[in-house]
């Protein structure tokens, strides 16, 4: 097995790219962006679509798509990166609703765009499942299908045999089903995207740490670049900027995944579409079925490093990878056998409350998009657009949504920090195991305490 070494099996499949050149020389733009992900690249993309003269600079430390664009599990998902109750205290019902119905068209936004770049990216949309495998999980299910409902949001309840009809999990009691997610290959996805920008003339420098962000510039050790707007589009290495350590934490998150799957297991699984796989455990895991016959499955693992550091190249520890393929084994017997041909972690960034957010400061000329808590594959696609209309100052249904312009507090100082977040994951765990070999019907009560901790109800 491969644990470490090619960032994620994502880049394995398809080779890193060759490094862009660097920055060599201070230089004037319209627009800087810091980061080349999935948000910087869309937002240079819509940018220079709506306007083909500005002069669009991208700065990335490593290469685009290094990060998360190219590490995550490969949900094109519309869900939503924040609490529905949180962002309607400031715009009411009528906004969440608006906020899905946005991030349900950035999933065929990102589809009809890929299509038309030429992208191939093994796109389908199937659909997500997240399957209750537990007695204690069902409550749990039918109560987020109804509140989902509430909200006019596009959710099924299946009972069990409708579950193990489209995926044969083992214990399967129960799901939701929601047509609003697309599988993906994130690393072809965020290199098409990224060649897709540069033949609209944005330039991308890589190999380019931005060690300061101040108004009006992007300070690099080769040169500062001076724009009217500089759009801070880092996302889990948020932290590591001056003066934003404590703005969104670096929660870490680890996939593996198998050797290809032969028929005959495949027929045992029953998982004949590219449906995305999620469950109702509070230490909850992400899977999908690739392009190429494999299962990759993802969880917190060790989610928070001390001083809010973030991993090196995909690292992953071997704990992790044991308890990820324990999850896979519980889940899906069938590939007991199976090899786990590669693991890899990335990072995503969390705000204190729980809620993404976009904004741009026209005094300052200073923008940021991000803390997507794992739901950013589609909620970069409403950031780029959102962005667009920030920078040209458009007045638009994406820049009236609840996120724009949300602000919260910063996280609390170390070691407060370190302490609250590996005691939250200690207590989910706990709660997991209770309800998965304990027998709880119900859900268990410190995973309700670790919630109220967390700020995440």
């Amino acid at each position: 097995m491969t644990v470490n070494g090619e960032v994620s099996y994502w880049y394995r499949e398809i080779g890193l790219p060759a490094r862009r050149p660097p920055l060599e020389r201070s230089l004037e733009a319209d627009v800087c962006i810091v980061g080349g992900g999935y948000t910087g690249l869309w937002t240079a993309y819509y940018l220079k679509q709506a306007d083909p003269g500005l002069r669009i600079v991208v700065l990335e430390r490593v290469f685009a798509g290094y990060g998360a664009s190219g590490r995550n599990g490969g949900w094109i998902s519309a869900a939503l990166a924040g609490s529905r109750r949180r962002f309607a205290a400031t715009h009411g019902r009528q906004g969440v609703i608006d906020l899905q119905q946005a991030m349900n068209a950035s999933v065929d936004e990102i589809i009809a765009v890929a299509a038309a770049e030429g992208i191939e990216a093994d796109i389908v949309k199937d659909g997500l499942l997240r399957v209750a495998h537990a007695p204690a999980h069902l409550p749990r299910l039918r109560a987020q299908v109804a509140a989902a409902r509430e909200w006019a949001d596009d959710v099924t309840l299946l009972d069990a045999e409708q579950t193990v009809a489209r995926i044969g999990v083992a214990g399967a009691l129960g799901a939701s089903f929601t047509p609003h997610c697309a599988r993906v290959q994130p690393a072809k996805l965020v290199q098409g995207l990224s060649h897709a920008v540069e033949r609209l003339g944005v330039r991308i420098h890589e190999s380019t740490p931005v060690t300061d962000i101040a108004p009006h510039q992007a300070i690099t050790p080769y040169g500062t670049v001076r724009a009217a707007y500089v759009i801070r589009a880092t996302e889990g290495f948020t932290a590591g900027l001056p003066g934003e350590r404590r703005t969104w934490l670096p929660m870490n998150s680890s996939l593996i995944v198998t050797e290809p799957l032969g028929d005959r297991v495949w027929e045992r699984i029953g998982w004949r579409g590219a449906e995305l796989l999620g469950d109702m455990s509070h230490a909850y895991i992400y899977a999908q079925r690739t392009a190429d016959g494999r299962i990759a499955i993802g969880g917190r693992g060790r989610p928070y490093r001390f001083g809010s550091r973030t991993d090196h190249d995909g690292r992953t520890h071997a704990s992790t990878v044991r308890q990820l393929r324990e999850a896979l084994v519980r889940l899906f017997p069938a590939v007991a056998r199976a090899e786990i041909a590669h693991a890899w972690s990335g990072v995503l960034g969390v705000p204190r409350d729980w809620c993404s957010t976009a904004g741009l400061d026209p005094r300052t000329g200073l923008g940021w998009a991000g803390g997507y808590v794992g739901h950013g594959v589609a909620t970069t696609n409403l950031a780029g657009r959102t962005l667009r209309d920030l920078v040209l100052r458009r007045q638009s249904e994406l820049t009236g949504l609840p996120w724009v312009g949300r602000r919260v507090r910063k996280w609390e100082p170390e070691p407060l920090r370190w302490l609250g977040v590996q005691g939250m994951y200690a207590a989910y765990r706990e709660a997991d195991r209770q309800e998965t070999t304990g027998g709880r019907v119900t859900t268990a009560p410190i995973a309700r305490l670790a919630d109220r901790v967390a700020g995440r109800e």
